[in-house]
This record gives C-alpha cells, sequence and structure tokens, in this order.
C-alpha cells in the first residue's frame, strides 16, 4: 500500500500528540434515557516541553446516541495552561504542533489543541479548536504560557 505524504504526516503529527487523563465530570442536563449530558475536564502534559500541563474541559452529549458512543459532542470546550516545573524549550521546537487530539464524533469530527510558539514574548500559545474535516468548525479557545524561571518547590 503506498501511502501519500500528507497522510503520513497526519498519522505522525497525532502518534506524537498526549494522551489525557480524566479528572472528572460534572452533569449539565439530566435525561430520562441514556447518559446524561456533561461536561467534563481532562489533563495532559506537553509531550515535548516538560514543565507545561494542560487542563481542557468538554461538552459531551448524552441520551441514547451518547450513551452508545454514536453521539456528535458539541463544538463546547475550554483549555487552561500552566507552567508546573521548569521549561526548557528546545531550538529546534516547531512553531507550531499539535500536541493533543481527541475524536468528538464516529466520523470527522475532533478536538485538536495546537502549541504555537511566540519567540519574540517567550511564550508559549496553546489553541484548542474543533475540527470537522468536511466543513470546518470556528469553535476555539486559547491559553498562554510565558516561559519563567522556575524556583522549585
Amino acid at each position: 500500500m503506498r501511502y501519500r505524504p500528507y497522510v503520513v504526516l497526519s498519522m505522525a503529527l497525532l502518534a506524537s500528540a498526549a494522551q489525557a487523563e480524566e479528572i472528572g465530570c460534572v452533569t449539565t442536563a439530566w435525561k430520562l434515557i441514556g447518559a446524561n449530558h456533561r461536561i467534563c475536564v481532562q489533563a495532559f502534559d506537553d509531550p515535548k516541553v516538560p514543565g507545561v500541563a494542560c487542563h481542557i474541559s468538554q461538552a459531551k452529549a448524552g441520551g441514547i446516541s451518547g450513551s452508545l458512543g454514536l453521539a456528535e459532542d458539541p463544538s463546547r470546550f475550554s483549555i487552561a495552561c500552566r507552567q508546573i516545573g521548569p521549561i526548557t524549550l528546545a531550538a529546534n521546537l516547531p512553531a507550531q504542533d499539535v500536541v493533543f487530539t481527541e475524536d468528538t464524533s464516529v466520523l470527522f469530527k475532533e478536538t485538536r489543541v495546537m502549541r504555537m510558539v511566540d519567540r519574540k514574548r517567550n511564550t508559549l500559545v496553546y489553541v484548542a479548536i474543533s475540527r470537522k474535516i468536511i466543513e470546518g468548525a470556528p469553535a476555539n479557545s486559547i491559553s498562554t504560557v510565558p516561559v519563567m524561571p522556575w524556583s522549585g518547590r
């Protein structure tokens, strides 16, 4: 089987993306049948920048289709990233990179977190977006982490 270059690049980017740890969920709407609608919070560490952790909250659809994993989750989320230890930016750190991705529907929709490097301001910028392969989605959230000296604990 012959892979196109963009397919191989996409697989490599996603392979390097962080794995999230679920922190917890809160119910936003009770459903008589099936799972409740919820907001779930996950945490992940930046895989290429030790010392940075992010928390992302996402809406999760409930009901019967949500219980079966067939519902398309709404494009509503928030992100907060913080310095949790010493940060050393590698000279070869890409200006933009995928750090987290999670499917939000059975087909064609995902939440993705991109890291951008603002070298002029010595700041890391994390942008959470909702991607629909077919038409795109404008939903987004942003968090910044200024790279500061770390005194330890």
